[in-house]
């Protein structure tokens, strides 16, 4: 089983609703004949927006964060119901700004992954280390902790995305050689494999997630163990979001 090829926008805090329409609009033609499918994570605010203007084409709409209760009293929190209700078909989870600024832990990643999925939505979960936990040597470590908790009772990985991002090369214009996130992506691979069997590791969608751009996406996406990007910066802008997804073919 071959792993769907997925290119996904993370806008991030940016975008207000007339500007997610003129950023949407200019990306359409640019994924109408995509080999990959195309998702874009928008605020909040912007997601009925973005699902009126997507909702007959190659682009699906992802949230950006959820809570993994379905009401109550967690004021500033959107639940999974919420935005199934709205339209999204995604959300991303754990992502390394949210475990950094906002105390988000492998715990309630977990919790988060198991609401969304059990609620009919696809997530992208991310993983990736720091700079001193990469120096230190213990990358592997980090890495298979977080895939291995996040996934604790999630019983299929048919709606599952799994997003390396080393967090040293998020923002910073750094990003890892193409060979350094291959091994990275192979490895959350086998340690899948280790859970789930061979099948479901060889048919898991794995992004890479740090700094991917139009210069760049070419060679990661020629990487057999990458199978998408998770794109911030280059995915503001229309022209460079096109290029990463017509580098990213089947």
């Amino acid at each position: 089983m071959k792993p769907r090829k997925i290119i996904a926008g993370n806008w991030k805090m940016n975008n207000t609703r007339a500007q997610t329409r003129e950023l949407i609009e200019n990306i359409i033609p640019k994924a109408e004949n995509a080999a990959c499918e195309v998702v874009i994570c928008v605020p909040f605010t912007d997601l009925e927006t973005a699902v009126n203007l997507t909702h007959t084409g190659n682009i699906r709409v992802a949230a950006q964060n959820c809570h993994f209760e379905k009401s109550g009293a967690f004021t500033g929190e959107i639940s999974v119901d919420m935005l199934k209700e709205i339209g999204a078909e995604y959300v991303v989870i754990g992502h390394s700004e949210r475990r950094q600024y906002f105390g988000e832990t492998d715990v309630t990643v977990n919790k988060k992954v198991v609401a969304a999925l059990e609620s009919g939505l696809s997530v992208i979960v991310c993983v990736g280390e720091t700079l001193d936990e990469r120096e230190q040597g213990i990358t592997r470590e980090v890495v298979a902790r977080q895939v291995k908790i996040a996934l604790i009772g999630v019983k299929s990985l048919e709606n599952t995305v799994i997003a390396y991002e080393p967090v040293w090369a998020i923002g910073t214009g750094k990003t890892a050689t193409d060979d350094q996130a291959n091994e990275v992506c192979a490895f959350i691979r086998e340690t899948v494999k280790d859970i789930y069997g061979e099948s479901a590791a060889s048919g898991l969608t794995i992004q890479y997630g740090g700094s991917m751009n139009a210069k760049n996406a070419a060679g990661l996406l020629a990487q057999p163990d990458i199978n998408g990007g998770l794109i911030g910066g280059a995915s503001l802008k229309a022209e460079d979001f096109g290029v990463i997804i017509a580098a990213c073919t089947l």
